[in-house]
């Protein structure tokens, strides 16, 4: 971690110290902007009892430019994508250097609770998310079941 800005130092010192419940994120050992992130599916949501695995890259231009997130479990969500890409507008065009690891984190977790089908990755799944919710809820923990399970 010597040759990291202090920023990213400090940070990741902050997530090992008070990390986010529900979240562990892990630098690497071989690449401390490298981290493996496991969020627990938040409770009461179409992902309750899933583990989902993540990774978590921090730019060279961090904290200028966001981190670059996706996800590597799969996951039913109108907002991820078969290769695991989020949208989510802290990650794009809302990102600000004022936001931090922690808050990424954090707004992946409330995807996760509040899917957002008006602005979707898969347009498949969003338009059943619309048009029935409670089927597309069904299928959310259909692979939460397949893909998320702990073991």
């Amino acid at each position: 971690m010597a040759n990291l800005p202090r920023r990213i130092i400090k940070e990741t010192q902050r997530l090992m110290s008070e990390p986010v419940e529900g979240i562990e994120a892990t630098p690497n050992e071989a690449n401390a902007r490298y981290f493996h992130v496991i969020v627990h599916g938040p409770k009461e949501s179409a992902y309750e009892g899933g583990i989902f695995r993540l990774e978590l890259f921090l730019p060279e231009e961090y904290p200028m430019s966001a981190p670059k997130v996706r996800f590597m479990t799969k996951i039913y969500h109108p907002n991820i994508d078969r290769l695991g890409r989020i949208c989510l507008d802290i990650l794009k065009d809302k990102w600000s250097p004022a936001l931090q690891i922690r808050t990424v984190l954090l707004s992946v977790q409330a995807l996760l609770s509040a899917p957002n089908p008006d602005d979707p990755l898969e347009h498949d799944i969003a338009e059943l998310w619309k048009r029935n919710e409670r089927e597309a809820i069904k299928n959310a923990r259909e692979w939460t079941q397949l893909y998320a399970k702990a073991g």
